[in-house]
């Protein structure tokens, strides 16, 4: 089902047919599936499921396999289906499959059926084709070299690319030798921290609530970690001033991760200011920064200071993780240093991801796919927003409408206990607990939910689970 048509209210339950792998007979396998699917009591009588063009595209078969699929289910009795109000499985079907049709508890000890922790984009919208594409022409024209070891600091096609990408999307001052790739913000975030702790720095500053996995990454290069509180102007750079020792600063000033709110402008002047005064760094972790909803995106940091600002980005939000694709953008004072950090030849990102990403970009694709992207992920934000403020008015949404997460709070509930409710309508959060620093003066409390994950057909079914748990 699609996000315009969540709009208009619920349409499905979050079809899982447990489908393996489709064989050449699409349309015997679909039917076998939702056939057991009522038997087993996942579809249960009265579901709604996705409309056929939503389904199809879930499933990437032909939309006309799906209308033929319901056509004859619903002539064999097992679905019911009229014009304008879409397909619902027969009310009938408890006469003849009978206990196994019927609704069954929810069994908390059993895998949750979905994820909703943050930073997961939905997969099901990658653009395989566009991709598929771009694979094919760059891999069939590419030079023999680029079969063989490659410089460290990643293809200076994409180099080249990501820099004027950046350049123009994101406001930065970049050219193609402070670009550095690597396979992702994890893998870029650990050469940052080897090169911080080889220069001398010892100590970081980060935020007080933001990724544990960041946090254990400096400490494995030895640095010390100083939380900075952040309210609803961003990160108050006041304990920057009263620190000594702190030698760079670790920050999401975009769309603050997980509390999602954007630093204010004269906070980032201010930060920038001091790291000019005392030599420091200013990592930029711009964690899905292409995402605002609102208004345009808020540029990157990146662009008031070239020679103090490091930019983290990946493709890992606007694609997918599993391209294993992230990039630096460096002063010109540490591309040696972090190179360095890589080794003698590129060895986690493989040339023929890089090739296609270059080919993405600059075709074009990529803008596309952003832009359709981002519509859809306004569209079912407001409609989060919207539905819990007309069932679950108690709970309050925080931050920015940008990202692909937010931060849900409930006077009288914790975190945890908001964590165990959602948990028990089989979907997995997180605590905003989870993300605050071990040292830091905030108690706030709350939920953080990712909803960019579910498939487009699955979206209400699971919006209607976690309003289930949250009314």
């Amino acid at each position: 089902m699609t996000d315009r048509a969540a709009e208009r209210g619920p349409r499905t339950t979050g079809l899982d047919l447990h489908l393996g792998r489709l064989d050449r007979n699409v349309r015997a396998c679909l039917m076998d599936a939702v056939r057991d699917a009522i038997r087993a009591g996942r579809l249960a009588p009265g579901a709604r499921l996705p409309s056929s063009r939503a389904l199809a595209a879930d499933l990437r078969v032909a939309r006309n396999t799906v209308v033929r699929v319901y056509s004859e289910l619903i002539s064999e009795g097992w679905l019911t289906g009229l014009q304008g109000s879409g397909t619902e499985v027969s009310e009938r079907v408890a006469e003849f499959v009978g206990e196994r049709a019927r609704p069954r508890p929810a069994d908390t000890r059993s895998r949750p059926g979905h994820d909703l922790r943050p930073g997961h984009p939905d997969l099901s919208s990658f653009p395989r084709d566009e991709w598929i594409r771009a694979v094919k022409k760059t891999v069939g024209t590419a030079p023999f070299e680029a079969f063989g070891y490659a410089d460290p600091r990643g293809r200076g096609e994409l180099r080249d690319t990501l820099a004027r990408y950046l350049a123009r999307a994101r406001g930065l001052r970049a050219h193609a030798g402070d670009v550095v790739v690597c396979s992702g913000a994890a893998e870029g975030l650990r050469f940052v921290a080897a090169a911080l702790a080889a220069t001398g720095v010892t100590r970081v500053a980060v935020e007080e609530f933001d990724l544990p996995s960041q946090r254990r990454t400096l400490a494995d290069a030895g640095l010390e970690t100083v939380p900075l509180g952040v309210d609803t102007g961003g990160v108050d750079p006041s304990v920057l001033e009263r620190s000594s020792g702190i030698g760079a600063v670790l920050l999401t000033p975009s769309h603050q991760f997980p509390l999602g709110v954007a630093l204010r402008y004269d906070r980032r002047a201010a930060i920038v200011e001091w790291a000019r005064r005392h030599g420091a760094l200013i990592i930029e972790d711009d964690y899905d920064g292409e995402f605002r909803y609102d208004r345009s995106p808020v540029g990157a940091l990146q662009g008031l200071d070239r020679d103090h600002v490091l930019y983290l980005g990946t493709a890992s939000k606007s694609l997918a993780p599993g391209l294993r694709l992230g990039w630096l953008v460096v002063p010109d004072r540490l591309v040696d240093v972090i190179t360095a950090q890589k080794g003698d030849t590129e060895e986690t990102v493989g040339f023929v991801n890089q090739l296609a990403m270059t080919e993405f970009v600059q075709s074009g694709a990529y803008d596309r796919h952003i832009r359709a992207m981002r519509a859809q992920y306004r569209r079912r934000r407001r409609h989060l927003v919207e539905t819990l403020a007309e069932r679950a008015p108690k709970v309050r949404v925080a931050g920015r409408a940008a990202g692909l997460h937010v931060l849900l709070e409930q006077p009288g509930r914790t975190g945890r206990e908001l964590v165990r409710r959602i948990a028990a309508e089989q979907l997995t959060v997180e605590p905003l607990s989870f993300f605050r620093h071990p040292d830091a003066a905030s108690n706030r409390d709350g939920v953080v939910i990712g909803f960019a994950a579910p498939s487009p057909s699955g979206w209400s079914g699971v919006l209607d689970a976690l309003v289930r748990a949250l009314a």
